[in-house]
């Protein structure tokens, strides 16, 4: 999907109505649906229901809402800070609409989205915190189903959270400096005692609480998160990685970790690439070891991203080191590997009972060297093995394995920026393998499954790894 297609037609904002006329036009359903959103706010609510129909009736005069009973007129719309054109009659509703415009006022006319110079969104009301959800007009009842899912997911005493904290935002201000001390305090008063105790009812303990997290604030320590961002896809994100994502003052990432994946950091998190790719090492290991070392060391809490999982091939255990020596405090936050990932795009077993017990992780420069790796014997008797690796090792990988035992039958899967939209899945033999050398269209990283668990996997949607052609020639030659 291209940036563009991702692009509201609409901004997000909310109008402030406190004490403000707002104006409401119609005598039925449409008409009742808006007073009713309406009253979740401190808007001078005026109703124009020249003939309102029974239930809204005794629903304005229970409510004690302002109602004027006569017909539609241009000057009614005069001082209001936002129109409702809710009779139900498109034509009068348009008129309405048009007066309004006419008199610089925003207006919204009910199922008719050309006439609505605003959308009104599906609501979560926790005053003063609220959740406002909109399709653009396009799907109300989708935005409904979404205002539900949220509604579970949001304490009730939420509001008496934010209500509470308010009452505190000057002294925090006078207290506590601003930056990493202050976001670690708000993040403290929402997520620990003080939100226990409004949860519970008890507002004079959660003053208390409050009052002790003030006194306790003082110079906050920076703290590392080593997180794995998975193979790619934003939604193989962890819930854990996407919390400390936007608890973090700065996210240092590396040239695999996919720029959507990057964005759903805090906003105004400082972000620094340290990329490391063939061809293209920005910085080395130790750099990357000083930086957060001197990151923490300035107070700093900070998102150390990495592709896949941080504990396989992911050198973490040289950063965790260096942390250690230096006394900054660190955390892992596991990932989807993408040996995992290529495995589901291809809907393959990496373990099948009878075939395959074992599985072995290893790196295409592990199969290149003069003696073969402890675990080759391994391989041999029937492990499924999964390789990290780069096109221009395949028909060396390919020859050590074979050398090893493997028969040159043995099921081979190929997959290209697994999890990805853009992924590409090839299928052949371990024979086949050395072809991928001259597949130049591959530019994504490239995980390879061998082993004879592999030739359970779905290859309806995976193509061949050596050409038609390639291998017409292969046969002429010989």
């Amino acid at each position: 999907m291209s940036p563009k297609t991702e692009q509201l037609s609409v901004f997000p904002a909310f109008f402030r109505v406190e004490g403000q006329k707002t104006a409401v036009f119609g005598n039925g359903d449409e008409a009742f649906a808006k007073v009713r959103l309406l009253l979740n706010t401190r808007a001078r609510i005026v109703a124009y229901a020249d003939r309102p129909e029974a239930d809204y009736h005794a629903f304005l005069i229970a409510n004690r809402i302002e109602t004027v009973r006569a017909g539609f007129s241009a000057e009614q719309v005069a001082d209001s800070a936002l129109v409702f054109a809710a009779t139900g009659d498109e034509a009068e509703d348009r008129e309405i609409v048009d007066a309004a415009r006419a008199a610089r006022i925003p207006a919204n006319a009910v199922d008719q989205p050309d006439y609505c110079d605003f959308f009104t969104p599906a609501l979560v009301n926790r005053a003063p915190v609220a959740v406002a959800i909109g399709t653009e007009g396009a799907g109300p009842v989708l935005a409904q189903m979404i205002r539900a899912q949220i509604d579970q997911l949001l304490s009730p005493s939420l509001g008496r959270l934010a209500a509470l904290a308010t009452s505190y935002r000057k002294v925090v201000e006078q207290l506590v400096p601003r930056g990493v001390s202050r976001r670690v305090f708000w993040r403290r008063f929402f997520s620990g005692s003080v939100a226990d105790a409004v949860a519970n009812g008890n507002l004079p303990q959660a003053r208390h609480a409050a009052d002790r997290l003030l006194r306790s604030i003082d110079k906050v320590a920076g703290h590392i998160w080593l997180v794995g961002a998975g193979p790619g896809a934003e939604d193989l994100l962890t819930l854990r990685a996407q919390r400390v994502m936007m608890e973090a003052d700065v996210i240092v990432f590396d040239a695999l970790v996919p720029q959507a994946i990057v964005d759903m950091g805090r906003r105004d998190a400082e972000r620094l690439s340290v990329g490391k790719r063939k061809g293209c090492h920005s910085k080395s290991q130790e750099e990357i070891n000083e930086l957060l070392v001197e990151l923490g060391r300035q107070g700093k809490r900070v998102v150390r991203l990495k592709s896949g999982d941080p504990l396989v091939y992911g050198r973490a255990g040289e950063e965790m080191a260096a942390l250690r020596a230096a006394g900054i405090t660190y955390e892992v936050v596991p990932g989807i590997t993408s040996a995992f990932a290529a495995a589901a795009d291809f809907e393959l077993p990496l373990t099948l009972r009878g075939v395959a017990s074992s599985l072995v992780f290893t790196t295409g420069h592990d199969l290149t060297g003069d003696v073969l790796p402890d675990w080759a014997s391994l391989a041999v008797s029937g492990a499924t093995i999964a390789v990290y690796m780069g096109r221009t090792v395949a028909a060396s990988v390919a020859e050590r394995l074979m050398q090893a035992g493997i028969p040159s039958e043995t099921t081979v899967a190929v997959i290209e920026n697994a999890s990805r939209a853009e992924r590409r899945l090839l299928h052949g033999t371990l024979a086949d393998l050395p072809d991928l050398q001259h597949r130049d269209e591959l530019t994504g990283p490239v995980m390879v499954i061998i082993g004879d668990a592999v030739a359970g996997a779905n290859f309806e949607l995976s193509e061949p790894l050596v050409r038609a052609n390639a291998r017409l020639e292969e046969l002429a030659r010989s």
